[in-house]
C-alpha cells in the first residue's frame, strides 16, 4: 500500500486536497471558518512526524471508532460499521498511516466507504485507495469534493442501499447533500442510525439536534428537518451515533430524533407545544 503523504491538509476541516492551493473553499463557505491565524495547511507526513497516530476502539455492537490521538482539525472519528456483506466505513479522518490500515483490515477491511457531509471528507480518497473501497457521496454535494478521484460514487434521490441492511438516506440538513446511514435490526441489534453532525448528538446523550452551522450557529431550516423525519420514520433505530468518541444515544433512539426535532421548532419557530404533544411533520 503506497499512501501519498505530501498532499495538502487543510488544518481547520481537515480536508485533503489533491494539489497545493492557496484557500480551503469548504472553510471559506459560511458553514465553516478559515482558522483565526489564516489560511494553514499540513500533510501526512508532517502530521505522523509531530506524533500522530492511529486511535481503534469499540464504540459499539458491530461498530468500531476510527480516529487519531492527538485528534486533528474538527476532531470526529470514523465508525466502522460491520454488516453482513461486508464492513463500511462512516464518516472519515484525515490521519491515515500503514499501521492503522494493518488493524482496520484485522477487523474485516473496509468494503465501502461513506461520509456524511464535506466537513468531514478528510482523506477519504487515501483511505478508498487502501482498501479499494468505493465512497458514496450524494450529488448534492458533488462540488465540495476536493479531490476527485474515480472511487468516488456519486448518488442521486432520498436513499441508496450500499449493503445488506445498509440504507443511506439524504437528509439534506447542514448540507444539501447531507446524508446518514442506517443499520437494519439484526441479531442482538435493534438498528442504529449513523448521524454525523447531520443529527448531531449533544453533550445530554438523550438528545439531537440540527444546525446549517455549527461553529457559527445559523439554524437549520424547519422544512428541511421536516423532510428529514419524514424520510426517517419508517426506519426502526434503537442507537444514534455522532460524529465524536462516545457522542452515542444509547437507546430509544428513534423516539430522541423526534422529540428533538419537536423541542427544535418549538424553539425556532413557536408553533409547536413545549410538552412535545406537536406534530413537527406538519407542512409550513
Amino acid at each position: 500500500m503506497t499512501v501519498r503523504t505530501d498532499l495538502p491538509i487543510c488544518r481547520t476541516c481537515g480536508v485533503q486536497y489533491g494539489a497545493p492551493r492557496e484557500d480551503c473553499p469548504i472553510c471559506l463557505d459560511e458553514r465553516q471558518y478559515v482558522g483565526w491565524d489564516g489560511q494553514q495547511w499540513t500533510t501526512l507526513a508532517e502530521l505522523r512526524a509531530t506524533g500522530h497516530r492511529g486511535r481503534v476502539a469499540p464504540e459499539g455492537p458491530g461498530v468500531t471508532g476510527v480516529g487519531a490521538s492527538p485528534p486533528t482539525a474538527i476532531g470526529q472519528r470514523a465508525l466502522l460499521v460491520a454488516g453482513p456483506a461486508g464492513n463500511v466505513l462512516w464518516d472519515m479522518i484525515s490521519y491515515i498511516d500503514e499501521d492503522l490500515v494493518a488493524q482496520v483490515r484485522e477487523l474485516g477491511g473496509v468494503s465501502a466507504i461513506a461520509i456524511s457531509h464535506p466537513h468531514f471528507y478528510g482523506s477519504m480518497i487515501e483511505w478508498a485507495h487502501a482498501f479499494g473501497a468505493p465512497a458514496y457521496i450524494h450529488a448534492a454535494d458533488r462540488q465540495w469534493v476536493a479531490r476527485p478521484d474515480d472511487c468516488v460514487r456519486f448518488w442521486d434521490g432520498d436513499t441508496l442501499q450500499i449493503g445488506a441492511g445498509l440504507t443511506l438516506v439524504n437528509a439534506g440538513v447542514h448540507f444539501d447533500g447531507g446524508q446518514v446511514l442506517h443499520r437494519a435490526p439484526g441479531a442482538g441489534d435493534a438498528g442504529a442510525l449513523f448521524s454525523g453532525d447531520i443529527f448531531t448528538v449533544v453533550p445530554d446523550r438523550r438528545w439531537v439536534s440540527f444546525m446549517h452551522s455549527y461553529p457559527n450557529l445559523i439554524p437549520e431550516r424547519p422544512r428541511t428537518i421536516r423532510r428529514a423525519l419524514a424520510l426517517i420514520e419508517p426506519l426502526p433505530f434503537d442507537r444514534v451515533y455522532g460524529a465524536w468518541w462516545q457522542r452515542i444515544v444509547h437507546t430509544d433512539g428513534a423516539s430522541a430524533v423526534r422529540r428533538s426535532a419537536e423541542r427544535y421548532l418549538h424553539w425556532a419557530l413557536d408553533d409547536t407545544p413545549p410538552d412535545g404533544t406537536g406534530d413537527p411533520a406538519a407542512g409550513l
